[in-house]
C-alpha cells in the first residue's frame, strides 16, 4: 500500500472515532506528507471511487501520483465528520466530491459549517468541486451506456443468468430494465464497485456522465 492508500485508510479510521482515533490521526497526517495529499475527493461509497479513479485512468491520469485521494464516506451522512476533519478545520487539504442529489443537503450543510460557503445552490457547490448525480453513480452510468450496453457487461461478468433468475422474481415484475439493471448491481458485496468499473471501462467518453466529467476535469 502506498502514501495515498495508507492516507485514506487512517482518514477512515480517525473519522470513525474510538481508541484507535490518536493513532489514526497521527497516521493521516503523516500519509498526508508523504504523499504531497493536495485534494481530498468525498465520494458515498467504494463504487464511486472505482468510477472515479477508472475515469482518471481512461485519460492517463493516475490520482495517487497527482496527490488526490478519493476517500468513501461509508454514508452521505458521515460527511461532516470527513469535511471537519480534512477541510479547513482540520488538516486543511482541499475538498472536492461526488453525491447522490437525494443527498445534497448533507454535503450542503457540511460544506457551508465549515465555512466554505453560506445559502449553496446546486451551482455552488459545483463552483466547491462537488457534483451531483441524478439520482445516482449507477443511474448516470446506465444511462449513459444504455441497457443493451450494460446488459452485454453484464454478460461479460458471466452473470446473465443470475441477472435472468434476478428479473424473473415476483417482486421485480413490471419493473424498467434500468432499475433492474441498477438494483442487480447492488444485490451483492462488492458488486456495485466491480460494474462501476467496468462501466466506466466501456463509455464512450463523450458521454461521460456530467458529474463525473466536472469532477475529473476540476482535479
Amino acid at each position: 500500500m502506498n502514501d495515498t492508500g495508507r492516507f485514506r485508510r487512517a482518514v477512515v479510521g480517525w473519522a470513525a472515532g474510538g481508541a484507535g482515533a490518536a493513532g489514526a490521526e497521527a497516521a493521516a497526517r503523516e500519509s498526508a506528507a508523504g504523499a504531497g495529499v493536495r485534494t481530498v475527493v468525498l465520494v458515498e461509497g467504494g463504487s464511486d471511487r472505482a468510477a472515479v479513479e477508472a475515469l482518471a485512468a481512461r485519460h492517463g491520469r493516475d490520482l495517487d501520483e497527482e496527490g488526490v485521494s478519493v476517500v468513501p464516506l461509508g454514508g452521505a451522512t458521515s460527511i461532516g465528520r470527513f469535511v471537519d476533519l480534512c477541510g479547513p478545520r482540520g488538516l486543511g487539504i482541499r475538498l472536492a466530491g461526488l453525491c447522490d442529489a437525494a443527498e445534497e443537503r448533507f454535503f450542503r450543510r457540511a460544506l457551508e459549517r465549515a465555512g466554505l460557503g453560506s445559502g449553496l445552490t446546486a451551482d455552488g457547490l459545483e463552483s466547491l468541486g462537488f457534483h451531483l448525480c441524478d439520482a445516482d453513480l449507477e443511474d448516470e452510468l446506465i444511462r449513459s451506456l444504455g441497457t443493451d450496453a450494460v446488459q452485454r457487461v453484464v454478460g461479460e461478468q458471466g452473470e446473465s443468468r443470475a441477472f435472468r433468475t434476478f428479473r424473473n422474481q415476483p417482486a421485480q415484475r413490471g419493473w424498467t430494465e434500468e432499475r433492474l439493471l441498477h438494483r442487480f448491481m447492488g444485490t451483492h458485496a462488492g458488486r456495485k464497485a466491480q460494474y462501476a468499473r467496468e462501466l466506466v471501462a466501456r463509455l464512450d467518453l463523450d458521454r461521460t456522465p456530467r458529474p463525473l466529467e466536472r469532477l475529473l476535469a476540476h482535479l
